[in-house]
């Protein structure tokens, strides 16, 4: 005979929430455990008027929202849950969520007992009752790094390494988001694939710095190549790397088209091999993992 602790209840991985400088955006990673509750919470949610955007990854599901608080005017079967408000107050960011039936469960314990949730206050939910939820998550920024060229003819694969060293580091302070393989423009120096690597984090302000000397120190301990290039940038949106991206996709670029790329986007040089050519493609794409694999795209 088996015992169900919390028969009804099934708890997020992780919450986080990561602003724009300004506060004006938010976007929310809810990290799941129940792929199909998360879906029909997706579903629902995404007809609420704080949702800009929303979209799945893996287990994680994000939301961009523009802060305040609305009337989600639920109805069964309909809209029947959704972010009812979300309010970024200094160093915090706080969620309410509101849900009918299933969808109040969700809303309140489901979502207060995740991962770095720093405190909540919810309702009694659970069978024809409206519930309500809210959370409290420190308030995140985004940090995206990219690289390329750790391996060389016999030994390794960039993905693999990146992947296992943002695994690593992984910690309250920086949380492991999203993984993207970018195809890049065969050139003839290439591996085999000519791939690069883009990993993001969800980080705490000013407390980046040593997460990122761990993980450059962990890329140049196991990277068997002398031409590693490591790019990092802060921000809600590298976007401005993009057209720089689509031509490292397109056409073979030079270091010296790399060096003016960072630039401009105020991106910082970590490692400064040949390979910073690659990594600095890979910023913007960063969680856009179906996208990225694409040739010339």
């Amino acid at each position: 005979m088996h015992n169900l602790r919390d028969p009804y209840v099934v708890v997020y991985k992780q919450i986080h929430a990561i602003a724009d400088p300004d506060g004006d955006l938010v976007e929310i990673l809810e990290r799941s455990t129940c792929y199909g509750g998360s879906a029909w919470a997706r579903y629902h949610y995404t007809k609420g008027p704080l949702i800009q955007s929303s979209r799945a990854l893996g287990e994680w599901f994000r939301y961009v929202v523009r802060p305040g608080t609305v009337d989600l005017d639920l109805v069964s079967s309909k809209r029947s849950a959704g972010i009812e408000s979300v309010q970024v107050k200094g160093d915090e960011i706080e969620i309410t969520y509101a849900g009918l039936g299933g969808g109040g469960v969700g809303a309140t314990l489901t979502r207060a007992k995740a991962g770095d949730v720093q405190r909540y206050e919810v309702t009694e939910s659970g069978g024809g009752k409206v519930a309500r939820g809210t959370i409290v998550v420190p308030r995140r920024e985004r940090v995206v790094i990219g690289v390329d060229d750790t391996d060389n003819k016999t030994t390794g694969a960039t993905w693999c390494l990146i992947h296992n060293i943002a695994s690593e580091v992984d910690r309250h302070e920086a949380r492991y988001i999203s993984h993207s393989l970018v195809q890049l423009f065969p050139v003839p120096t290439k591996t085999q694939n000519c791939v690069s690597t883009a990993v993001e984090f969800a980080c705490l302000p000013g407390k980046t710095e040593g997460f990122l000397e761990d993980f450059k120190a962990l890329l140049q301990e196991y990277s068997v190549s002398e031409n590693t290039g490591m790019a990092v940038y802060r921000g809600f949106d590298p976007a401005i790397l993009m057209p720089y991206a689509l031509r490292c996709k397109q056409e073979r670029l030079t270091y010296e088209d790399a060096l003016s790329a960072v630039k401009a986007a105020g991106a910082e040089i970590a490692i400064d091999g040949r390979g910073l050519i690659g990594a600095v493609a890979a910023l913007p794409y960063f969680s856009r993992s179906d996208e990225s694999v694409i040739p010339g795209a």
